[in-house]
C-alpha cells in the first residue's frame, strides 16, 4: 500500500496550517482571497467516491468546521467550497472566504488577477489565526 504524499503543485502553491483527524489543512499562498485547501490524508484518492463512507462523512465535517471557522475569523459574505481537480489530480478541497467587493465577484477567482503571495508577517499571522480559530 502506498503512503499519503501531498501532490507537488499542492506542495508549491501552500503552507501548511495544520493536520485534522482526515485532513492536511494547508493555506493558498494569496492573500487576494481567505483560502484554505484540504486535503485528505489518503494515498491515491482523486474523487470524493473514492473515499470510504466514513472517511467522505469525516470529510464533510471537517469542511463544514473549516467552513464556519472561516467565515465567522473572516466576515465573509459566501463561502465557496469546491473539489474540482482538473490541474492537480489529488483530491484536495477549496474552502474560500468571498466578498461581494472583492476582484472575481460573482464569478470563480481562478484567473481573474495575479496572485499576490503572503509576505513572511502575513503568512505567520494567518497561519496563527486560523488555527486559533480551528481550537
Amino acid at each position: 500500500m502506498t503512503q499519503y504524499q501531498l501532490h507537488p503543485h499542492l506542495a508549491c502553491d501552500t503552507i501548511g496550517v495544520t493536520d485534522l483527524d482526515l485532513c492536511q489543512l494547508l493555506l493558498m499562498n494569496d492573500q487576494t482571497y481567505p483560502w484554505l485547501i484540504m486535503v485528505p490524508k489518503r494515498a491515491g484518492m482523486r474523487e470524493l467516491h473514492d473515499l470510504l463512507p466514513g472517511d467522505q462523512q469525516t470529510l464533510m465535517t471537517e469542511v463544514t468546521k473549516v467552513s464556519r471557522a472561516m467565515q465567522r475569523l473572516f466576515k465573509a459574505d459566501k463561502m465557496n467550497v469546491a473539489a474540482l481537480g482538473n490541474m492537480v489530480p489529488q483530491l484536495h478541497v477549496h474552502v474560500i472566504a468571498r466578498y461581494e467587493s472583492d476582484p472575481a465577484w460573482p464569478g470563480p477567482i481562478w484567473g481573474v488577477v495575479e496572485s499576490r503571495p503572503h509576505s513572511p508577517a502575513t503568512l505567520a499571522k494567518a497561519t496563527q489565526v486560523i488555527k486559533a480559530a480551528l481550537s
